[in-house]
């Protein structure tokens, strides 16, 4: 008798919608052709965590009013910029998920952690399925002295690793990466979609299970987003994309999910010799080397969570050489900035349709906060008439199709902070006026329209 061919299931790999055959677009997520063969093997079942086992009184039907709350404490890392994206530290039993470019400094973040938590008696474990022993040791040294609470563990077989899991019982657990770890029972190479899965089920089990933390690197395709299947990120309870140009000195860490806290906050780092240093006034950083007397450049100010970032942005308007002009921008959408020199041209006559426009976010970071219209109105008007606009002089304001100037959230905080920074004058929305109060040394100028903006 013929052996009985294994049963497949074809899922999603963007949402992990499951069907027994395959389809062109996936009813979940509407996405094309995402469908992928897996075998479903008995690890699929026993790789979901067990709710009983994790203390979660999954049986047990009650109201939410008599559902009784536990303060649970957070773990410190005693890395200001990372702790203010997780939300305040760490919690226990979380499973976060750390993605970024290749050499962006993922590695070196996740091993600055193991030292100050092993600085602070915490028990460590780093497990590398990329590098050597030397290896890791090589980029430690420059990082510094570690204690001997911090241990690392060279493996790529996820059966092997969750024994020694369970074994040593560790307070904290990094695995880079998840791409090269493999689960013997399940059919696929290591990266595959199959294997990543199922190895991420493996993980969130240990960590619901027996409160461990756990942190994984997760590589990037070439649109930005997480390697392998898209319910990666939904499985998890933290996920954190590490930013910025690679060939420039500072990054950028987002949270885009967080079961434990905002996701708007960001940490802001310069790559060292030495390692990964806090950036823990970025406005300072990004406006330094600002030309002077320059037209096209404005500072403007745009909320980050609870931070207050100011930014430089520059435009270059020039006469264009072909009948159809160019627009192109750096750290900003390319479409806003089209949408805005088109309101430019309607409500106040400026003749930009025949005009070159390149649009920069000093700094090489990354803006969509609606808040940075106006700054960028008064860089393109500047760059137009060649004439600069004052240092002390900043501005912020979401721009409508209509050519008003709407009002934006935490102005006052915004103006604060604009006034410790030494600016001198502020333009903002003239519906932010019963909000934001008189502050010495810092003149107000209100603005409703485009049009009331005089230089």
């Amino acid at each position: 008798m013929a052996k009985e061919k294994a049963k497949q299931i074809l899922f999603c790999k963007e949402c992990g919608y499951e069907s027994p055959k395959w389809m062109g677009q996936c009813p979940g997520c509407k996405a094309w052709n995402s469908f992928v063969e897996a075998p479903a093997n008995k690890l699929a079942k026993s790789a979901a965590p067990s709710l009983r086992k994790s203390g979660i009184e999954s049986s047990v039907i009650m109201p939410v009013s008599k559902v009784e709350l536990k303060k649970e404490d957070k773990i410190q890392t005693n890395i200001k910029e990372l702790d203010r994206v997780l939300g305040g530290g760490i919690v226990w039993g979380s499973l976060t998920l750390l993605g970024g470019d290749p050499g962006i400094g993922k590695s070196t973040l996740l091993l600055q952690v193991c030292k100050t938590l092993g600085d602070a008696g915490r028990d460590v474990l780093y497990i590398s399925g990329e590098e050597s022993l030397r290896q890791i040791k090589l980029r430690a040294d420059r990082i510094g002295e570690f204690k001997d609470n911090v241990n690392l563990f060279c493996e790529t077989c996820l059966d092997t690793i969750e024994e020694v899991i369970e074994e040593r019982k560790p307070e904290i657990v990094i695995i880079d990466s998840i791409q090269t770890m493999y689960l013997e029972d399940v059919s696929g190479a290591p990266g595959s979609v199959s294997q990543v899965r199922e190895a991420t089920g493996v993980l969130m089990k240990l960590a619901k299970v027996m409160g461990v933390c756990i942190f994984i690197v997760g590589h990037v395709t070439k649109d930005g987003n997480v390697a392998g299947p898209k319910i990666l990120e939904h499985m998890v309870d933290t996920v954190l994309y590490f930013e910025g140009d690679r060939h420039a000195s500072y990054r950028v860490l987002r949270g885009v999910k967080n079961r434990f806290g905002s996701t708007n906050e960001i940490g802001v780092f310069e790559m060292r010799e030495s390692g990964l240093a806090e950036v823990l006034n970025p406005s300072e950083f990004m406006l330094s080397g600002r030309a002077k007397d320059a037209s096209g450049s404005v500072v403007t100010c745009s909320m980050e969570g609870t931070r207050s970032i100011f930014i430089e942005i520059q435009a270059l308007v020039t006469q264009t050489n072909f009948g159809f002009p160019k627009r192109q921008s750096t750290g900003i959408d390319n479409n806003r900035v089209s949408l805005l020199m088109a309101v430019l041209e309607k409500k106040i006559g400026m003749p930009l349709g025949n005009c070159d426009a390149y649009v920069n976010v000093a700094g090489g970071i990354k803006v969509s906060e609606p808040s940075v219209d106006l700054g960028l109105i008064l860089a393109i008007i500047s760059s137009f008439k060649n004439k600069p606009i004052p240092e002390d002089l900043v501005v912020f304001g979401e721009v409508g199709l209509s050519g008003e100037i709407r009002s934006v959230s935490q102005a006052e905080t915004r103006v604060k902070e604009a006034a410790k920074l030494g600016f001198k004058r502020c333009i903002l929305p003239a519906s932010c006026k019963k909000t934001v109060k008189a502050i010495d040394g810092m003149t107000l100028i209100f603005v409703e329209n485009i049009q009331d903006i005089k230089f």
